[in-house]
């Protein structure tokens, strides 16, 4: 088949350098003893090394491979492929999370089963009479748990590795004096966990501290804990100090969540909402910073010694991720149509996964016709509640649904179903490990300090070139308002005027019990242009939405006033589904209808609009010339922070930088100046202080001596005479600049100049005096001294001489100085 490689193989082989430079390396220092030493086995494969070498070193095989049958010959075909990057195998063990340096990290693996509650657990009904506990502190409590080694603000990310910090694991708990002492044990070294201090202020009562995200001093708002040596007949109180947002679901029923191990091990029981006397208010203790907020409540646990978790919402760890990933690619089935790719390496080192789901297309042409939709979650941490809602999406989308596969049949899916896998495992709220928030960062250029945003970036851009992208929608969390919802980008284009509102209004028919189209809201702000959907809807996707589904629950329809569970959030997952169906529905009914309504609400709305200005309006015309925006709030009650800038280790590089250059920052050279302008430039200096000389005069003593017998009126012409010499200053920079322009400057003119400004300066300054130098005094007799009363005069300007001095013989007026 290769004639050419045929005759190469029959030629001598020639011996590898390589391979001869680590036969000497070994030999020299007693590894290798020579080829008599080689078992058969060895000889084999240094026969097949030979071989490859050979066939390397041929100019016309390029490719490195070529494989080799059983019995050692030459076959000429190629080697599969391998991926881009290497998931792990679906026979192997898991990846196991890289943590930074700094945290600890307990061994224990740590695993919840899922449930549902068959009763709707409903929102906490405040009573009145709920306590407010004021806050103590360390001063008159007792530390019972906190973490020393915790990066804060003013440290940055430096590296990671598998188990954290490295030796031995300290106990932080306190020790138990007895079966009697009851005090609970805390926990939170564990893969999300976040609880900072642990304070216990009375027999049955603690307070905790949160962890802020790390390297920075924010976003204190997800809690997942573990505490043990419980007891049944006792209740129990929690608070919360340090939250950082006035306003929050607790405040209108929401409850924390529980897990009770033995009720998981005994009774199949899993998280479940728990809790009374629940308040949400401000802290009375002022560090003079930042202001903080508390949340308390009571809790009786169901067994004596018991290990129980409390947590902000159902927690999804990186792990479950992975477990889930694993049994997907172990599917024979699903394995078909889905294929699981290393998008990229976190920060920290842990693997971005990028998912691609669809049908095998029967031809090129049906497989490039295929429009592409792109989902991902999890930029935010904290708000688990995303995964819950990417792991419905997954499961209906893998399944063998007719809907399901109509839509792998029409779609490619791009799923990243964990974009900031760091903060997930170090239980951070909002920030990744560059303590910023990856949803402002889209438009970054800093690969290596965001990887993960950009690499979805550019991911999207590809496909973009490839193919339509009919849908992007980020999956988040919201800690304020209840309900499901999504923010969009309102389009100014009269041929798509109000299409992105179809699919939020097509997803509140499906699913009128949980989603809210009141709460959308398409208003693109200044403030949000960094982030998910504003980026790709600049891009080209005109509907791209970041979907809010709430911490708390619903108040619509038949599950009004009851808290979500992880079965609601992923029935979400199904919905989208079912929308995108009805979206692309070749039967465009469904679609004019939704956009026949969206123009009536609009008008409702504008209507609504101008009679809360007191204004009336005719919407007959044309009203669909209205700016969308000016009849739209904000979106500032979303769970939205700023971007911070730089992350936090380019932050301090860049503060170096700036100061190494103010301390060796030199002064600019000035150009070269001919020698006609090095002239002009010695003469212009000359007259200056010739002029300055000449004003200077007044300030010498021998003027000063002869003021002593003048009138007072000097004193009062002060001010007018400083002023008047200011003034003349700008007159005489003209006629420079006007030398400096061109025009010639005689000296005996430049003289007579100045005799002209002095005598025009006597004249307007003194009128007592005349430029002949005759002295009057004036007649008006309240100018003149008091008798027996010294004159006040000002002493630091004319100094005091002697009464007997002769009339004064020097005048400014009179000091005309020549030049050569």
């Amino acid at each position: 088949m290769f004639p050419a490689l045929e005759t190469e193989l029959k030629q001598e082989a020639l011996p590898d350098p390589y391979e001869d430079f680590m036969y000497h390396h070994l030999q020299y220092y007693g590894y290798f003893k020579g080829p008599t030493c080689l078992s058969s086995a060895v000889h084999r494969q240094l026969d097949a090394v030979s071989r490859d070498s050979l066939m390397l070193a041929s100019p016309l095989l390029k490719s490195r491979q070529l494989l080799h049958d059983e019995f050692g010959e030459v076959n000429p075909c190629l080697r599969e492929p391998r991926d881009l990057f290497a998931a792990f195998s679906s026979s192997g063990p898991l990846q196991a999370p890289r943590w930074p340096i700094e945290c600890e990290v307990i061994k224990e693996n740590l695993h919840h089963i899922e449930w549902v509650p068959p009763q709707p657990e409903y929102f906490y009904q405040p009573t009145g009479n709920e306590k407010l506990p004021e806050i103590v502190g360390e001063d008159k409590g007792t530390v019972v748990y906190q973490l020393d080694s915790v990066p804060t603000e003013g440290s940055y990310f430096t590296s990671s590795r598998v188990g954290g910090k490295r030796g031995i694991i300290r106990e932080l708990a306190v020790t138990l004096q007895g079966p009697e002492d009851n005090t609970l044990l805390f926990e939170s070294r564990f893969e999300s966990g976040n609880l900072q201090k642990a304070v216990r202020v009375d027999t049955y009562e603690y307070e905790l501290t949160l962890r802020t995200d790390l390297y920075t001093n924010k976003h204190t708002q997800w809690f997942y804990f573990r505490v043990q040596n419980t007891r049944k007949d006792a209740t129990y109180r929690f608070t919360i100090v340090n939250l950082l947002k006035p306003k929050s679901l607790y405040t209108i029923g929401m409850k924390p969540l529980m897990y009770s191990q033995l009720d998981a091990s005994t009774h199949n029981i899993g998280w479940r909402r728990e809790g009374n006397e629940i308040r949400y208010y401000k802290n009375n203790r002022d560090n003079g910073q930042q202001l903080f907020y508390c949340l308390t409540w009571t809790i009786q646990f169901p067994h004596d010694q018991d290990t129980c978790f409390f947590a902000h919402f159902y927690p999804y760890t990186y792990t479950d991720l992975q477990c889930y990933l694993l049994s997907v690619m172990n599917n024979p089935v699903q394995s078909q149509f889905c294929k699981l790719r290393t998008l990229c390496r976190s920060l920290g080192g842990n693997t971005v996964y990028l998912l691609t789901i669809t049908n095998p297309a029967r031809t090129p042409q049906e497989a490039a016709a295929k429009k592409a939709v792109v989902l991902s979650a999890r930029v935010h941490p904290g708000e688990s509640n995303g995964s819950w809602i990417m792991k419905g999406f997954l499961d209906f989308i893998l399944s063998n649904s007719p809907d399901a596969q109509l839509l792998r049949d029409i779609f490619v899916f791009k799923v990243v179903p964990m974009l900031n896998p760091d903060g997930v495992i170090v239980g951070n709220y909002r920030c990744s490990l560059a303590g910023r928030d990856l949803n402002r960062h889209y438009k970054t250029i800093l690969k290596e300090s965001f990887p993960c945003i950009w690499y979805t970036r550019n991911m999207i851009k590809r496909l973009l070139e490839e193919r339509e992208v009919l849908l992007y929608c980020d999956f988040h969390g919201h800690s304020r308002k209840n309900n499901i919802f999504l923010y969009g980008c309102g389009s100014s284009d009269r041929k798509h005027w109000l299409h992105e509102r179809v699919f939020p209004l097509m997803l509140s028919k499906n699913a009128p019990d949980k989603f809210s189209f009141h709460s959308c809201n398409f208003k693109v702000q200044k403030c949000k242009e960094g982030t998910g959907r504003v980026v790709m809807w600049r891009m080209g996707i005109l509907n791209s939405y970041t979907m809010e589904s709430t911490f708390g629950g619903s108040t619509l329809g038949n599950k009004r006033d009851t808290h979500f569970t992880t079965e609601d959030l992923k029935s979400l997952g199904y919905h989208v589904c079912d929308t995108l169906l009805d979206f692309c529905d070749p039967d465009r009914t469904k679609f004019m209808q939704c956009l026949a309504e969206l123009k009536e609400l609009l008008q409702q709305e504008i209507r609504k609009k101008f009679n809360e200005l007191g204004q009336d309006t005719d919407l007959e015309g044309s009203w669909s010339d209205i700016s969308l925006s000016d009849i739209e709030s904000s979106t500032s009650g979303s769970d939205s922070s700023l971007s911070d800038g730089l992350p936090l280790h380019l932050l301090n590089i860049a503060h170096e930088v700036n100061q190494k250059k103010k301390m060796y920052k030199k002064k600019k050279k000035k150009p070269l100046q001919t020698r006609k302008q090095r002239n002009e430039q010695y003469q212009k200096n000359n007259l200056m202080r010739e002029l300055k000389l000449t004003e200077d005069v007044p300030e010498r003593a021998g003027f000063a001596s002869t003021l002593q017998k003048q009138p007072t009126f000097f004193r009062n012409s002060e001010n007018a005479s400083s002023s008047t010499m200011r003034n003349d200053k700008p007159r005489l920079n003209e006629v420079l600049r006007g030398r400096d322009k061109g025009t010639s400057l005689d000296p005996s003119k430049m003289a007579s100049l100045i005799l002209t400004k002095n005598t025009e300066r006597m004249q307007t300054e003194k009128p007592g005096f005349t430029v002949s130098c005759s002295p009057k005094r004036s007649t008006n007799p309240s100018q003149e001294p008091v008798p027996d009363r010294k004159p006040n005069w000002s002493r630091n300007r004319y100094p005091a001489t002697k009464r007997g001095r002769a009339t004064m013989t020097v005048y400014p007026s009179l000091h005309i100085y020549t030049y050569p």
